[in-house]
């Protein structure tokens, strides 16, 4: 989730969301990301006057969305093209960084909410897994898989990425993506009916 250099509001949202996915949510305070987006602490808390839950929500979000916005783009050459994009986008994210950054998204569904709640940055991310999911299933059930099967495929393709992602980051090695890509290449192939 790389920084823009579009207006400030936006800047800071993409701050959060790169920080958040190397540090976690807890780290992530309000001073830290004005600090990570090289943005002034006043204008973090006037765009945010909810505080963090309410810029971590944006953050997932602006997460969510940019990864669906690629995955959509991807899909219209196919579900094996989406897959591919899907997993060349986080590869790139952790080896870019050094095995730093993840999954902005992921991170926020790992920490543990406030009891007898659920923080609004949580329903973000399940809204963002879903949506991925959603345009997997799309896209498979375009090329004649069932939609009980699609909807199983993409909660495989994505649950495995997701973690796969983790796990390079805890290996410092992209090997666990590269293993995942292989097997999630052909169960989608063997989906679609074609050799991988």
């Amino acid at each position: 989730m790389a920084r823009t250099g579009g207006p400030s509001r936006e800047r800071i949202v993409a701050g959060a969301a790169d920080l958040i996915s190397r540090r976690g949510l807890s780290a992530a305070s309000i001073r830290e990301v004005a600090k990570h987006a090289e943005a002034p602490l006043g204008s973090t808390y006037h765009y945010f006057p909810e505080g963090k839950q309410q810029l971590a929500t944006e953050a997932v979000r602006y997460a969510g969305t940019a990864v669906g916005r690629v995955l959509r783009e991807e899909l219209g050459a196919g579900p094996v093209a989406g897959l591919r994009a899907f997993l060349a986008l986080w590869r790139g994210i952790v080896v870019d960084s050094d095995f730093r950054a993840g999954c902005p998204v992921l991170a926020v569904s790992v920490e543990e909410p406030p009891a007898d709640e659920i923080p609004p940055a949580l329903v973000a991310a399940a809204e963002a897994f879903e949506g991925w999911e959603g345009l997997l299933a799309e896209s498979l059930g375009e090329h004649g898989v069932t939609p009980d099967q699609a909807a199983d495929l993409a909660a495989l393709v994505v649950a495995s990425v997701e973690g796969a992602t983790a796990m390079c980051r805890a290996k410092h090695s992209a090997q666990p993506l590269d293993r995942i890509a292989r097997q999630l290449e052909t169960v989608i192939a063997a989906a679609l009916g074609r050799p991988a």
